[in-house]
Formats: C-alpha cells, sequence, structure tokens
C-alpha cells in the first residue's frame, strides 16, 4: 500500500490526510508558539521604541505571554478544524439554527473575543508600565495619579466595548435597542448601583479638585497613613502599622480630610511641670534658656511661646508653643526629640526636677483620745 492510497482513506467522512493535516497544525504551532510569541513581542516593542527607554523587552512578553499563547491555540485549532469536516450521517442542524454546530462556533468565537480582550488589557498594562517609567522621573505626583486613573479607565471601557461586541457578533443583538431598553430601566439600575456610582463620581472629584495625591500623608477618620492608590471606586492607604486599609472614594470627599504632606510646619506643643519648691529665679531661667536654644534652632519658626502657665495641683508649668518648619514627617520627630532632650537637660541644669502627681495626707490626732497599744 503506497501512502496516497493510505491517505485516501476515510475515517468518519474524512481522509487520513485531513486528519494528518489537521494534526500537524496544532503540532506545529504548540512547537513553535514560544518562537512567534517572542517575535510578536519584539515587534511590538520596536513599534514603541521611541516610548520604551528604560523598560525591557522581558516585561513586555512576560504580560502578553499567555493571552498570545491562547491566541495562537485558538487559531491553530480553526485552521486544523477547517480541515475537516462534520459526517453527513450526523445529521446535525447547519451554524444558522440551534444545535452542536451552532455552539461550537459561538463557544469559539466567545473565546477568542476572551483572548484579544486579554490581549488589549495586557497592552494597556505594558503601556501603563511605560508611563509609570516616566512619572517617576518626574518630582509631581500627578501624573503617578492620572496613570492609576488611565489604567482603570481604559480597561473598564475595553471591557464594556467586549461585551458589546459579543452581544452584537456572536448572539446577534441590536445594541441600540438593547441600550434603549436599559433606558428604561436606568431609573432601577441607578438606585441599585447608587453606591458605585457616587464612588466613581468621587474619584472624579478627587482627580480633578486634588485634594491629595498618591504619596501623600493623609488623615481621614481613624485613619492614617500614606496614599498608595486612587482607583475609580476607592483609594487605598497603607498605614504606619504597615496594613492596607481601603476607603470608599465618596467618604474621602465627602469627610473632613486632612493632608499632612501639605502642611508648611508642624506644631509642637507641650507643657512641663516642675516641683513647687523650685525658685522663681531658676524658672526664670529654665524659660530663658529655652527661648534662647530655640531661637537659635535652624528648623524653629521666629518667636517660639515659651511661658508659665499654670499653678497645677501638683506642679508648676511651663508652656512650649513651637513651629517647626518643615514638611516631612521624620524630621519633625527628629527636631522634637532633640528640643525634649535640651528642655530636660535645662531643667536638671536649674536646681529642680520633673514634677509628678503626689498627694498629703494629714492626719490629725485628738488629744483627748488614749491610744491603746495592743
Amino acid at each position: 500500500m503506497d501512502i496516497t492510497e493510505f491517505l485516501n482513506r476515510s475515517f468518519l467522512e474524512n481522509s487520513y490526510g485531513s486528519y494528518l493535516t489537521c494534526f500537524s497544525i496544532l503540532a506545529i504551532s504548540f512547537l513553535l508558539k514560544d518562537v512567534i510569541i517572542r517575535f510578536i513581542s519584539n515587534l511590538l516593542h520596536r513599534a514603541f521604541n521611541k516610548h520604551v527607554e528604560g523598560v525591557d523587552v522581558k516585561d513586555f512578553i512576560a504580560l502578553e505571554k499567555a493571552p498570545l499563547r491562547n491566541l495562537i491555540l485558538l487559531v491553530a485549532i480553526y485552521i486544523g478544524a477547517n480541515q475537516l469536516k462534520y459526517p453527513d450521517s450526523w445529521e446535525l442542524e447547519s451554524p444558522d439554527s440551534f444545535g452542536l454546530r451552532m455552539l461550537i462556533e459561538m463557544g469559539f468565537a466567545i473565546m477568542l473575543i476572551i483572548t484579544i480582550t486579554w490581549i488589549i488589557l495586557r497592552f494597556i498594562d505594558f503601556i501603563v508600565i511605560i508611563m509609570e517609567n516616566r512619572a517617576s522621573k518626574t518630582e509631581s505626583k500627578v501624573d503617578d495619579q492620572l496613570v492609576s486613573f488611565f489604567k482603570d479607565v481604559t480597561k473598564i471601557f475595553v471591557v464594556i466595548m467586549s461585551v458589546f461586541f459579543t452581544l452584537a457578533s456572536v448572539f446577534e443583538i441590536n445594541i441600540a435597542t438593547l441600550i434603549g431598553g436599559l433606558g428604561i430601566g436606568g431609573l432601577a439600575v441607578a438606585l441599585a448601583a447608587k453606591e458605585t456610582l457616587e464612588n466613581l463620581l468621587g474619584s472624579v472629584t478627587i482627580f480633578l479638585d486634588r485634594p491629595f495625591v498618591i504619596g501623600d500623608k493623609v488623615k481621614i477618620g481613624e485613619v492614617e497613613g500614606h496614599v498608595e492608590n486612587i482607583g475609580l471606586r476607592s483609594t487605598r492607604i497603607r498605614t504606619f502599622e504597615k496594613s492596607l486599609v481601603t476607603v470608599p472614594n465618596k467618604l474621602m470627599v465627602d469627610a473632613e480630610l486632612e493632608n499632612t504632606t501639605e502642611k508648611t510646619y508642624w506644631r509642637l506643643k507641650f507643657t512641663v511641670g516642675v516641683l513647687y519648691s523650685t525658685d522663681a529665679d531658676d524658672i526664670r531661667n529654665i524659660i530663658s534658656q529655652s527661648l534662647e536654644f530655640l531661637d537659635k534652632h535652624s528648623l524653629i519658626e521666629d518667636k517660639p511661646i515659651v511661658k508659665l502657665s499654670e499653678f497645677n495641683s501638683s506642679s508648676i508649668d511651663i508652656l512650649y508653643y513651637v513651629l517647626i518648619k518643615t514638611t516631612e514627617w521624620g524630621v519633625y520627630l527628629d527636631a522634637k526629640e532633640e528640643i525634649y532632650f535640651k528642655v530636660m537637660e535645662i531643667v536638671n541644669e536649674n536646681n529642680t526636677e520633673f514634677a509628678f502627681p503626689t498627694r498629703t495626707l494629714y492626719l490629725e490626732k485628738d488629744s483627748t483620745e488614749d491610744i491603746k497599744i495592743p
């Protein structure tokens, strides 16, 4: 038996040659998929050569590898399957009528659309990497916020368009009619998605008004930390305990929010209590020496306040009111520590000590009462 005769033999109304062609296409695509992925990735990377400075092509390959592999296999399956035909003896309905063939073709079309959408979303991720790389080279934090906003909005738009395209091309639904029908139930949808819409509008307000940007240190309610991400629905804040708190954007807009990054000064206010046995001249020396130190400090705003403020129940209180010129919390803490240590030295050098709550009890003895000792 020669090879031609063998290939002309049939099984399920398809020749062996058709099966061989089908499986050959699948095998070749499976073996060469990594080569094809690298080729396509390099080609696209070179197309953006002017804009990808600092971004390795390996990053692009890592992003697109999985969806491109799926696309190659789907195309190979489509081409390979076209080498075969459904046996007439199965009496299957045509693709235009509901049946197995229609379900197979619809399923394939849906998988193809999902894969292409996946590729586009990963390509958006690659563009975001380029934008983040450029944004990191600027001092402004606004562009970092813009990148995050662009990523979320673009991905949502792509997914919505993909859904509409699937409905129109696969299920043959009239999109205009569908949108019109949604308008009838729009009120119900709006009520059901009230919180989502409020958060979406909140994100737009944050983007336009810019009460804070990514990297700012903010305090809202009991939550305090650095802004890590501003999304369409929520803002993520990394607290000082390194936990990640997600706050709805509606709350970020409506609640009272303190952006401590925008501080030009940090206020330091504290009270030092000394013993009542302290001489008035020593208290004056503590005040004058403290003012002398604060006036010479490079980070202290002009005219710091050090005053005898109150006669407390167990101490004579001296009030310190200082403005520290810095926008950085760490620098403020260093200056605060330095001031505290210096005040301790000044108090100890002036013949007194820090007071602490004390109470003296006087017991009055009745002279007419005999004291009996057992």
